[in-house]
């Protein structure tokens, strides 16, 4: 499972270039789960780069591979290599980063030309309210709350801890702060379930009624 989104990993795969033989950096990797998947699928170095000493000290015990690298890393001040990897990735780390756009020019150039970007994020209808949750209205029927959407910044929620905070961005910020800093935005998903998926799991019904995450895939 990555990230808690198993359910998606079909259409982020799909995403994926070859990674036979590719230079990767995974930007918020977590427990490593995913550089270690790409060192299966052939890539031939992987950094994984977080800010939480905890997370690190998972991945680090999670399987032991010369060619997986990890370090602890601030993104807001990160400063990687020029031309040092062929694919850059991030799974629902990026809306936490305040400086979007010092990040995905740091990233740009820290690609060979023709990489790729891929990456997912919270999708701004989900996290746009400064009081998010579900509306009920008289009929009996939820309706997701959206408010303050064209307002971005801070949004502060209480997600696996209390006060955690989140930076709000229009999907049209994100789009053109990719292309403003060279990238090339190849497909753009506002992730729903397949009938499959909702049929062997009926609780991801509700996530028809409004978009949860965006996925994303740039080339520079």
């Amino acid at each position: 499972m990555i990230r808690n989104c198993s359910t998606k990993w079909p259409a982020i795969q799909a995403m994926l270039p070859d990674l036979r033989g590719r230079r990767l950096v995974d930007l918020g990797c977590g427990f490593g789960w995913f550089a270690r998947w790409a060192r299966t699928e052939g890539a031939s170095h992987v950094l994984g780069l977080d800010l939480s000493e905890n997370m690190l000290a998972r991945a680090k015990a999670g399987a032991v591979d010369p060619a997986v690298e990890y370090a602890r890393a601030d993104l807001e001040t990160l400063e990687l290599p020029a031309g040092e990897f062929d694919l850059a990735y991030s799974s629902l780390t990026f809306h936490y980063i305040e400086d979007f756009g010092r990040l995905i020019r740091m990233v740009f150039r820290a690609l060979t030309p023709g990489a790729h970007l891929v990456f997912t994020i919270e999708h701004p209808i989900y996290m746009a309210s400064t009081r998010p949750g579900w509306l009920v209205r008289e009929d009996g029927q939820k309706t997701w709350a959206v408010d303050n959407y064209a307002v971005e910044g801070a949004r502060t929620t209480d997600w696996l801890a209390r006060g955690v905070v989140k930076q709000h961005r229009t999907l049209g910020t994100t789009l053109n702060t990719l292309i403003a800093s060279g990238f090339a935005v190849r497909e753009v998903q506002e992730w729903h379930p397949t009938q499959e998926q909702v049929a062997e799991r009926p609780a991801l019904a509700e996530e028809m009624e409004r978009p949860m995450m965006v996925l994303i895939s740039a080339q520079r």
